[in-house]
């Protein structure tokens, strides 16, 4: 009589969980990529110690040159104010992001400050990590 065992271990090994993973992973880092809005124009920021924090809000550049763009778009001084709260459109709890050059004359950013203070929106200086 010959006893053998019944339960016989199989040695391959099932790729099909480990595929499933890596396809989650990638489709959670596809989506959350998509969450990041860079600001497309370059400006030389100055340097700052602190936290950093990401708020959602409408962007306002000083170029080097001492143009004005607000979300990308290139806007002349005496239409800022019309074309900021046309970006809001009414949402006054998102704010300015301001992103100045740090080449720019301080007068300059005042402009945008006075803006904001007229409208009793809230700012904040961009500024980037040492």
């Amino acid at each position: 009589m010959a006893l053998g065992a019944r339960n016989k271990i199989s040695v391959s090994f099932s790729m099909a969980s480990m595929t499933d993973i890596v396809f989650l992973l990638l489709i959670f880092f596809m989506i959350t990529s998509t969450f990041v809005a860079p600001n497309a124009l370059k400006v030389n920021l100055p340097n700052a110690d602190g936290p950093v924090k990401n708020e959602a809000g409408v962007y306002v550049n000083i170029m080097p040159d001492l143009t004005y763009a607000v979300e990308k778009v290139p806007v002349e001084l005496a239409l800022l104010e019309s074309t900021i709260l046309n970006e809001l459109k009414g949402d006054k709890g998102r704010g300015l992001i301001l992103h100045v050059d740090k080449t720019v004359p301080i007068e300059y950013v005042v402009n945008v400050m006075a803006i904001a203070n007229k409208n009793e929106l809230r700012f904040v200086l961009a500024t980037s990590p040492k």
